[in-house]
Order: structure tokens, then C-alpha cells, then sequence
């Protein structure tokens, strides 16, 4: 009898509003990538955003920055549809993914993080790890004109292009509510959604880690890759260093929690 691995997982990660300029691709092509069904929803974000950055006090607003990273900003939004493209996940470059490390990783566990990993977002609605996307600014916590919040807007669009693109497969998600809130698990399959938290325990009782848990995710999404890990149980067997599991909760949304370790 041979064994039969799982399904191919899906791994949420969330952008970073870090970003590396530049790029040898072409322009964007709007509705090229993995989720090219997602091309009129992405156009129409992108002129709700301009027509707000005509003035510059609404921009600041809406971008979150000010001084030179709010000129940056404008001027990538300017050359939003002639700038180069990367990969996103090179384009990124918070901390999350420095603790992911794609170039250090194997090469076999590298090919399986860029085929697996799909990150909401503001601006693409999703965006698989190795789609061509320029540098730009955009929160999913954003509000965009008639839009209002991107992640309410987003969430029927982006919450079936999941489902379509994890088919049989589990959605392993290492996202902050701000992204997280961009999905409605009802509409992913009942089992399929894996949901992580990092906590730890502090002078107020257990609680979820913020800033400092980015780094621990990422290096959380590499040891996934490096796995081939697919399903919760998986996941949670996975020896990080820094990390210590909890607990494991199986139900239509399956969580896993583990505790940080300093």
C-alpha cells in the first residue's frame, strides 16, 4: 500500500509595508498571476487611490506616512502602471519575511514557499509569492473613498479565490486581523482553515503576541516550506526553536497556539 500525501497547502502570509525599490520585470499586468479573476476588483482599487492622492492632506491620511516616505509613496503610485516589477516575495522585505529567508532556504523547500504562499492584500486583493508586482503603499486596514475599508471590500472576492485556489488542500493562516479580517472562513471548505497564534504569557495572563511575534512567523512559515508540512498536526509537531505548542483545536476552523519562548 502506497501512502498518498495531502493535499498541496496554502500558506497565508501577511505583506509588509517595507518594500524593495526597483525591479528587472516588466510593467504590471493587472490581471496576470494566480489570481487573474481578481483584475477588475484590483483596477478598482487602484483609481479609487488615485483620485484620493490628488490632494496631498488626503494622501497622508491614507497612506500613513509623511515627509520623504510619503513623497516615496506618491511617486511610486504615480509610476504605478510603468514602474519594474519583482516578485512579491522579494518585493517584500519586513520582517516577517527576513524571518522566512527564502534565498537561504533549500532549494526543493524554496520552490514549494513560492508555489504555496498567497498574501492578501490591499492593493492585489491576493498575490501569489512569486507574481510581478511593483513597489507601492496600501494597508488592507485602509479606507479608499466610496470603497470605505479595504478588507470588508475585499472579502467576498478574496474569500472565494482562496477557496478556489486551496481546492482539497488546507489554508494555513499566519495572518494579523487586519489581513485575517479580509477572509470570511465560512466560505472556505469546513476542516480546511488552520489557523495560527503565537502568544505569550505576560504580567496581565496569555496573550497574543504583536511586533515581536513577525519574526518568529516567519521563521514558523520557512520551517512549514522546509517540512513540505501540510495539515494541522503537521504543523503542529514542527520543532521551532522559540516556539512551544499549546494546544490544538480541530473544528471547521482548526487552531493551533503556541506559546513564544524567550
Amino acid at each position: 500500500m502506497h501512502f498518498v500525501a495531502p493535499p498541496t497547502p496554502v500558506i497565508l502570509l501577511p505583506p509588509s509595508e517595507g518594500k524593495m525599490e526597483g525591479g528587472d520585470g516588466p510593467p504590471v499586468d493587472w490581471g496576470s498571476g494566480r489570481f487573474e479573476s481578481l483584475h477588475a476588483q484590483r483596477l478598482a482599487v487602484r483609481d479609487g487611490v488615485l483620485r484620493v492622492l490628488r490632494r496631498k492632506a488626503d494622501a497622508a491620511k491614507l497612506l500613513g506616512v509623511k515627509g520623504t516616505h510619503l513623497d516615496r509613496a506618491l511617486t511610486e503610485w504615480r509610476d504605478i502602471d510603468s514602474s519594474p516589477t519583482m516578485p512579491a516575495a522579494h518585493r517584500y522585505s519586513g520582517v516577517v519575511w527576513g524571518g522566512l529567508d527564502l534565498a537561504s532556504l533549500p532549494s526543493a523547500a524554496r520552490r514549494r514557499a513560492m508555489s504555496r504562499i498567497v498574501v492578501p492584500s490591499g492593493l492585489w486583493g491576493l498575490v501569489a509569492a512569486d507574481d510581478a508586482i511593483p513597489a507601492y503603499r496600501l494597508k488592507m486596514g485602509a479606507r479608499v473613498g466610496r470603497l470605505g475599508l479595504l478588507s470588508t471590500w475585499w472579502r467576498p472576492a478574496v474569500s472565494a479565490a482562496l477557496a478556489h485556489r486551496a481546492g482539497r488542500g488546507a489554508v494555513i493562516d499566519l495572518l494579523p486581523q487586519e489581513h485575517a479580517a479580509a477572509i470570511d472562513a465560512t466560505v472556505i471548505r469546513p476542516g480546511a482553515l488552520v489557523r495560527v497564534d503565537i502568544v505569550e504569557d505576560g504580567p496581565d495572563g496569555r496573550r497574543s503576541v504583536g511586533h515581536a511575534g513577525k519574526q518568529i512567523k516567519g521563521r514558523l512559515a520557512r520551517a512549514i516550506a522546509d517540512a513540505d508540512a501540510r495539515t494541522a498536526d503537521d504543523i503542529a509537531a514542527l520543532d521551532v526553536d522559540g516556539l512551544a505548542l499549546v494546544g490544538l483545536e480541530v473544528g471547521d476552523t482548526t487552531l493551533i497556539t503556541f506559546r513564544r519562548r524567550t
